[in-house]
């Protein structure tokens, strides 16, 4: 919470009401985001959340695409595909170096369920997700279709939820390259081409 002495500038308004926003949606889920507790929390001007966003409902959007850019870039997914000890290790220290934006989204995806006017951008955090994994894919010249990306994608958020939660970051490591490995021989399997059987006659 600010102390007062250090408020951020006009033009740093907004993404200090969004940085607040997560922090308080990951302490205290969304029952926490009022306009003064928001305000307060960034060091601002409530008058600036009308300003920026219009409503509270428009701050809570803006700052679900703003913690998915976070997370994709901090977490180096978009270049995932290899799904090795450096990736493990990245994004463990990625988590763990600001875990508000992962819990904000957690609470986010629960809140959706209760709130139905949340849902369309919960839909488009995982659309989001899920095409970085794609695009990872092909950056190694693979492609996997979307059933595929939805599975890797919702094993590593499982484990990432694991971590925030009970914590063990060797077992989640060790785990995450145990997806690396299913995803390269579901990968070899499929683009093998003595997988691919000819038909009779053609």
């Amino acid at each position: 919470m600010s102390n007062g002495t250090d408020r951020p500038s006009y033009g740093e308004g907004r993404d200090a009401l969004m940085s607040a926003v997560m922090r308080i949606v990951a302490n205290k889920g969304l029952r926490g985001v009022t306009y003064r507790a928001v305000a307060s929390e960034a060091g601002v001007n409530h008058n600036l959340i009308a300003h920026h966003f219009g409503s509270l409902e428009a701050l809570l959007t803006a700052t679900m695409e703003r913690a998915v850019e976070r997370a994709i870039s901090n977490t180096e997914l978009a270049l995932f595909a290899d799904l090795d000890e450096r990736y493990a290790d990245t994004l463990i220290a990625s988590v763990s170096s600001e875990p508000e934006v992962h819990l904000f989204q957690f609470e986010m995806l629960l809140e959706a369920r209760r709130h139905p006017e949340l849902r369309e951008s919960s839909r488009r955090l995982y659309d989001n997700y899920v095409a970085s994994v794609q695009d990872g894919l092909r950056r190694r010249g693979l492609e996997a279709d979307d059933e595929l990306c939805s599975a890797v994608f919702a094993a590593l958020d499982g484990l990432m939820l694991q971590f925030l939660t009970i914590g063990d970051p060797e077992k989640i490591k060790a785990a995450v390259l145990q997806v690396g490995n299913l995803v390269s021989s579901t990968l070899k399997k499929t683009q093998d081409p003595k997988n691919h059987h000819v038909p009779a006659g053609a």
